[in-house]
Order: C-alpha cells, then structure tokens, then sequence
C-alpha cells in the first residue's frame, strides 16, 4: 500500500506540483470542488512517472490524495461516481487508491467490492492489475482465484498479484493445470511466471 505522505512527497518537485498543491488546498476548503480537479488531474498535474513510489504517475498521486480529502460521510458514494464515469486513467487510479482509503477511514473493508469485480470484467489489462492490489484480500478466494487465471489468460504478470504467494492453493493449482493442458493442445507455451507458480503448487501438493 502507498500511502498519501508518500504521494505527496513524490509530486514535489514535479513539473506542475503547484497545481497539485493548489487543488488538494481548494478540496480542504471546498470539498465540491474535488470531482473537477480529480478530472482534470491528466491535464493538469500530467502524467509525469514518480521514481519515488514506483508504478505511480503524477496523475494517478493527484487523484488518490482528492480521494483521500473526501469528507467521510461523502467518500463511498462519490469514489463509486467517479469510477463509474470515468475513463480508463480515471478508474485505475480509484483502483490503485483503495488500500490507502480503506486503511484511512474513508472506506468500510468491502465498500469498494463492485468496483474491483466490474474491473475484473474489462478486458482492460491495466485495470485488472490495478484491481488485484492490496485491497483484493477482501475479494472472497473463488471471485480471486479467477482474477489471478484471467491475469495469466491476458498476459498481465502475476507481480500485480498482491499476496499471491499466500493465497495460491490447490485449486487455483488444479485451475492453472487445465489453462496449461488447454495452451499445450494448441501449441502454445504457458506464461513463464503462472509455469512457476502451478510447479511450486505442485510440488507443495505432493
């Protein structure tokens, strides 16, 4: 989990930190005026990557730190709106924000539940990695388990996996088998990462 500090610290020194700085002081002050910044987060803040939290853009920090200033008796309904209409940058970064949100307050552990199942439903391979963060421990094992066999089916490797290591069990064994079994039949090699990981299931079982 990456948390706000961190965010924030990460966007100094950015190109257009001021607007970040700006917008996060206005949303303190006039919590409505979050929903505009949070859209207007790609142009404004850009899409700059942060090397101080890897896998972060400038856009996506901005938005989660909007997220975090929601007033408490706002935050579920107005995350699930601005998922929900947003773009595809718009919702991975709602996505990505969870954990710190859920570990804030702002969300009750499985508020956020219809927005991870909705990215798992997207051929979208950004948003099904983004859905699969820290905040997918409260995805029940079955919903999990073919979100982890979707990552292999579309090539999203499995270090977006958050807790894998932990929650791979025989069925998700006996899932990756049959995925293998079926690559085998038309001639195609399974992912080196889901190879690894249905051999060290294996190995486990035996």
């Amino acid at each position: 989990m990456t948390r706000p500090d961190r965010l924030r610290a990460a966007l100094r020194g950015t190109p257009r930190a001021e607007w970040v700085d700006a917008a996060l002081k206005a949303a303190a002050e006039r919590p409505e005026t979050i929903g505009r910044s949070f859209t207007q987060a790609g142009r404004r803040a850009g899409r700059t990557p942060l090397p101080a939290v890897p896998g972060w853009t400038a856009d996506e920090a901005a938005r989660a730190l909007l997220l975090a200033a929601l007033p408490a008796d706002r935050a579920e309904a107005e995350i699930g709106d601005l998922y929900r209409h947003g773009d595809a940058d718009e919702k991975r970064a709602v996505l990505k924000a969870l954990p710190a949100l859920a570990a804030g307050g702002a969300l009750s552990s499985a508020a956020a539940l219809p927005l991870l199942h909705d990215a798992i439903r997207t051929n979208d391979a950004r948003l099904l990695a983004a859905a699969l963060g820290p905040y997918a421990r409260h995805l029940d094992q079955a919903a999990w388990r073919q979100a982890v066999l979707k990552c292999v089916f579309m090539g999203v490797p499995l270090t977006a996996v958050d807790g894998l290591e932990e929650r791979a069990d025989r069925e998700l064994a006996a899932m990756l088998a049959g995925f293998a079994d079926e690559r085998a039949a038309a001639g195609r090699p399974m992912p080196a990462d889901a190879a690894a990981l249905l051999d060290r299931l294996t190995r486990e079982e035996s």
